[in-house]
């Protein structure tokens, strides 16, 4: 006997889209997600293709679906912890981690000023910090703080509890063991930045001015650790000449050997963001500047800028002169010419790992890069499947929530 639930695991853009296409149909959802909000990794951005949106557009038009919508379930800090059974009857083991905040949180915020200690922000990448009481952003989904009981003081936990009007902070709470019975199961667990330390020949983690490209989409939030000002990390002075890296990690036998698809527009929409904010110079230094379809139009208006220079190449090193600038030296693959060039900021286009690389995937097999593949009753979207844009990430929720439904009719 099929059972009709369909579980999502990854609250990113395709997973939301997966669960919203299947429980407008009439099907019982459950989205499961490792972070205390959905929204995956379109909430960390500044804007996003095709239209240069604020995360908080397309979102928020999510988030008003879900809320209107019982069919969808959400389970945050939640992890898959054992899948068993076959397609159409799946039984789903979870484990969700204590938020130590309950639904009566207004996010009044008095709980966050009730502490002065500060940690890094994983949310910003480690650009800015955050409280040990704290949401990780203005249209966070659910709209509820999180309490980081694992870093706070007995003492720092009392003042938290002791601050909020509404009985909202329960230090008491503790992980939960939640059982499903699912009939099929839609991974999309989404993406990670390659792990910057492993590029020490571009400076990756230990050079003070050189930052990845989500790094750097942070530093231009309004939301973010600068309110949206482009500055040096070193000393918080705003640069006059920038670079960016493209295949940091990509398109190498030693990294990752496939393209990450979005780096080439991500960068090109970074030099937007300068030249929005400042007069400040930028070159992009690539192997191919890779724009697919409707994006070549986005490149050929960014290039005409006067103060963008494309050199292509790929970069062998940087390192950094006394004053903390980024030295790079680089190889013009057209002239034939190695050169240093000293920046004032370098921001490096790391590549798009599968967030299961490495791991072992909640459900089903992956490949070896990481990429889930998909099997009877298991099927990868967005991310998790290869590398996409929003839209097209979009687009493969949808088609994963069809084959979830067809899966548990079909049985």
């Amino acid at each position: 006997m099929s059972n009709n639930s369909i579980l999502v695991v990854g609250g990113g853009f395709a997973g939301i889209t997966a669960a919203l296409e299947a429980a407008e149909v009439g099907y019982e959802v459950y989205i499961v997600e490792t972070n205390p909000y959905i929204g995956g990794r379109v909430a960390q951005l500044n804007r996003y293709f095709p239209k240069l949106c604020p995360p908080s557009c397309g979102l928020e038009i999510q988030f008003q679906r879900i809320k209107n919508n019982p069919n969808v379930k959400v389970i945050t800090m939640a992890d898959v912890t054992s899948v068993s059974g076959t397609a159409g009857n799946y039984d789903v083991k979870i484990t969700q981690r204590p938020r130590f905040v309950n639904e009566k949180c207004t996010a009044c915020g008095k709980c966050e000023k009730a502490t002065s200690t500060k940690i890094e922000s994983e949310f910003d990448f480690g650009t800015g910090t955050r409280s040990l009481a704290y949401k990780t952003h203005p249209f966070m989904f659910p709209m509820r703080y999180v309490v980081d009981a694992e870093n706070a003081s007995e003492s720092e936990l009392e003042a938290i509890k002791a601050s909020c009007p509404y009985d909202a902070v329960e230090l008491d709470d503790a992980a939960k063991e939640i059982d499903l019975a699912v009939g099929a199961i839609v991974v999309a667990t989404g993406w990670k930045p390659y792990d910057v330390s492993k590029l020490t020949n571009l400076g990756g983690g230990t050079l003070k001015n050189v930052v990845t490209n989500m790094q750097f989409e942070r530093l231009c939030a309004p939301n973010g650790p600068t309110s949206g000002k482009i500055q040096r990390p070193s000393d918080g002075a705003e640069p006059k000449k920038i670079a960016f890296v493209q295949c940091a990690g990509s398109r190498d036998q030693n990294h990752l050997n496939y393209c990450s698809y979005i780096c080439c527009m991500a960068s090109l929409k970074h030099v937007r963001y300068v030249r929005e904010r400042s007069d400040a110079s930028a070159t992009i230094y690539y192997i191919d500047l890779r724009t697919p379809g409707r994006y070549d139009k986005f490149k050929s208006i960014t290039e005409a800028d006067e103060k963008l220079s494309l050199v292509k190449g790929k970069v062998a090193d940087i390192v950094e002169d006394a004053q903390g600038n980024p030295i790079v030296t680089v190889e013009n693959a057209l002239t034939g010419i190695k050169t240093e060039e000293t920046y004032d900021m370098v921001v490096l286009a790391t590549g798009m790992e599968p967030s299961c690389a490495g791991l072992k995937a909640p459900a089903g097999k992956i490949d070896v890069d990481g990429f889930v593949i998909d099997g009877e009753g298991i099927i990868a979207a967005g991310c998790a499947k290869q590398p996409f844009d929003v839209m097209k990430s979009a687009q493969s929720g949808t088609a994963a929530a069809m084959k979830a439904i067809q899966t548990v009719v079909g049985r």
